[in-house]
């Protein structure tokens, strides 16, 4: 959680720059969109923020309206880190500041005029089980609010347990395993209650502090050990992810990480916990530039791309947060606010003051095109470009029109576009254009055919021609999975012919037809992640709309000539030390061992008992006589540490034991 900032009444207008026109590129950036790419459908509750005690303005009308015009459909309260020292019944948190009119009735007041459904944390720092369970009796059986989403404590990791202490945490014992058993205290009181209720748990978000670290006395990672001990009494994980930057193309290029993190996150859910556990995201703010530019095009690349990995709901932090340290990024001037709307402060020495209160800032106006994009319903859809700085995502509505969010991460350069469509024919009519450009204090008409520097995008186009297909098929799954081979299977309706493909950049390749329900992929890659979806057509060619997406990973070869294990020696939040045990180099008198890293912000940095180098991405272990039984080497990451799973030793791909 960001530091609070009391919210003042009083402010100074400050002037905000024109946009200035910006040069365009030569080559035009192609974009790809393919509705056969299925990746998940939007829930009501997608598009959300926290609200926090301390915010004056928490409830009010003006705040609930721009909330609702953005539209926002998930709250978040009490706010934070306080929500570890709220207790609900007297409305105090010892050790903070509450604003006045900040109750929970008067949160619900302005959940329900913005028409977002409420999500609460209880308090486990500071509070009990009974008194969790008594909220709930209060809100749900008292009062008939119906609160389905309760998150046991905040950050909770953050008690000190692996040498950071901002979180209150009673508790004599810190440890995951006890957080834990707490939560399952608390989940069974609470749905004594109303056993409609759905109650998550707090992990650590891949690739951020502490992912990776085993604490003292700890038997596995924060996750490790609370899915285990817990994974049966919730029923969602929430996480939060602030990734940083050292400056503004870092910290708005973070996006990249999102789908190496959630499939992280959900190969420890299915491993530790229960399969399928669904994931909330409630707190994400950019590293660089949070109320201009820099926030805006981060808060589009990360609702999108989180959405698209399914997660529940995404929340920004925070509606209201304060004056931070003043300075300009990209040409405008960033006061270091965390907030959406501003809280109309100033600097201590009253120099520098924010706008009105309640201005937007520029990721309140990216916001509002999220809202425009993805929809309650809607079916997010694989895009992609040729640029790296430009991103794609892409939506079909259930009237099958087509939505898609281009974000223009270069800060000096237009952008000339061309949009190819792929399984969708647009209509000859112009698409309606909505462009967020850097400096701007609203969302305008914008070009279909060029993107402003530093921009946000949203295309809405209508199809050519509106047609019921067949049913979409069910979710396929995946058998027989080999280092070359996997069938895949599914359910569809009769009489149908399905299309299998294979989600690749933003054109999906074909990977066969039949009529029947499951196919056989061949040749395919050790160690590569894949995702599928299958189509069906009826007798008269109508396609369906996308089966929901499989996504496996082959593994290495069962047997080979040779054999690498990875097991993991140490890891201390942004480095680490893995060992490889090493076996059947065969006659040669020199072996030469190989592996490339599955993303660019990890690389190795060290290693012994051979001779370790790494160009790119790729990394070259050598030594001459006979094999080493095991090397080592120490490596860096700066986002999910996904490990490699492909080695190759003397020109063969080893099996991993």
């Amino acid at each position: 959680m960001r530091v609070p900032v009391v919210v003042l009444l009083l402010a100074v207008a400050v002037g905000v720059p024109s946009h200035a026109g910006a040069a365009v590129g030569d080559a035009a950036t192609t974009v790809d969109v393919d509705v056969r790419a299925g990746l998940a459908t939007v829930p009501s509750t997608a598009i959300g923020v926290n609200h926090a005690i301390w915010d004056s303005q928490l409830g009010t009308d003006d705040v609930a309206d721009l909330l609702r015009d953005a539209g926002v459909g998930m709250v978040r309260y009490p706010g934070g880190s306080y929500a570890d020292i709220y207790h609900w019944r007297d409305h105090t948190a010892p050790g903070g500041y509450v604003a006045p009119d900040t109750d929970f009735d008067t949160f619900m007041a302005g959940a329900a005029r913005t028409g977002a459904e409420p999500m609460i944390i209880a308090n486990y720092g500071t509070g009990t089980a009974q008194e969790a369970a008594d909220w709930v009796r209060d809100a749900n059986v008292t009062k008939g609010y119906d609160v389905r989403y309760w998150t046991i404590g905040n950050e909770n990791y953050g008690n000190g347990h692996y040498g950071a202490a901002w979180e209150a945490d009673e508790h004599a014992d810190k440890s995951p395993r006890e957080y834990a058993a707490n939560v399952v205290a608390y989940s069974r009181a609470m749905k004594a209650v109303d056993s409609d209720i759905k109650v998550g748990a707090v992990l650590t978000m891949p690739g951020n502090w502490p992912d990776g670290i085993v604490g003292e006395g700890d038997t596995g990672t924060w996750n490790q050990e609370v899915l285990t001990r817990a994974g049966d009494a919730i029923d969602f994980v929430d996480v939060h992810w602030y990734p940083g930057g050292g400056n503004a193309a870092e910290a708005v290029g973070k996006a990249e990480q999102i789908e190496d993190a959630m499939v992280l996150l959900k190969e420890q859910i299915d491993a530790y916990g229960k399969p399928g556990t669904a994931i909330s995201l409630t707190e994400t703010n950019v590293g660089v530039g949070p109320n201009t530019q820099p926030g805006a095009l981060f808060l589009g690349d990360i609702y999108s791309g989180l959405l698209e990995q399914g997660v529940f709901t995404v929340q920004w932090w925070n509606v209201h947060n304060g004056i931070g340290t003043v300075s300009e990024v990209a040409g405008q001037r960033d006061y270091g606010d965390f907030g959406l709307l501003s809280s109309g402060t100033c600097t201590a020495d009253n120099t520098v003051c924010e706008p009105p209160l309640n201005t937007p800032f520029a990721p309140y106006h990216a916001l509002s095109l999220i809202g425009d994009f993805a929809r309650p319903g809607d079916l997010l859809v694989r895009a992609g470009t040729s640029d790296p700085l430009v991103s794609a995502h892409a939506s079909r509505r259930p009237d099958g029109s087509l939505a898609v969010l281009l974000v223009n991460q270069d800060p000096a350069n237009a952008k000339p576009i061309t949009v190819s469509y792929h399984g969708w024919t647009p209509s000859a009519a112009a698409p309606v254009v909505a462009t967020y450009a850097n400096g701007a204090t609203s969302v305008t008409s914008g070009s279909a055919s060029v993107l402003p520097a530093y921009s946000l995008t949203l295309l809405t186009l209508r199809p050519a021609r509106a047609e019921a297909g067949p049913p979409a098929p069910g979710r396929p799954t995946a058998a027989a999975v080999t280092d070359r081979t996997a069938t895949i299977g599914w359910s569809g309706p009769a009489g149908a012919k399905f299309e299998v493909y294979r989600q690749h950049g933003g054109a999906s390749e074909l990977w066969g037809e039949t009529t029947g329900t499951q196919l056989t992929a061949r040749n395919l890659e050790p160690g590569r992640r894949y995702t599928v979806n299958v189509v069906a057509r009826d007798a008269a060619g109508r396609q369906s709309r996308p089966s929901p997406p499989l996504t496996f990973t082959t593994p290495a070869p069962a047997t080979s000539t040779c054999a690498v294990k990875l097991t993991r020696a140490t890891d201390w939040g942004n480095g680490f030390v893995w060992n490889l045990d090493l076996s059947g180099a065969g006659p040669a008198a020199d072996w030469t061992l190989t592996f490339t890293w599955p993303t660019t912000w990890q690389s190795m940095t060290g290693g012994w008992n051979a001779t370790w180098e790494q160009t790119g991405r790729t990394v070259r272990v050598t030594g001459a006589g006979p094999l080493p039984t095991t090397v080592g080497f120490t490596g860096a990451y700066s986002g999910p540490n996904v490990p490699p799973r492909v080695f190759t030793l003397n020109g063969s791909v080893c099996s991993t034991g």
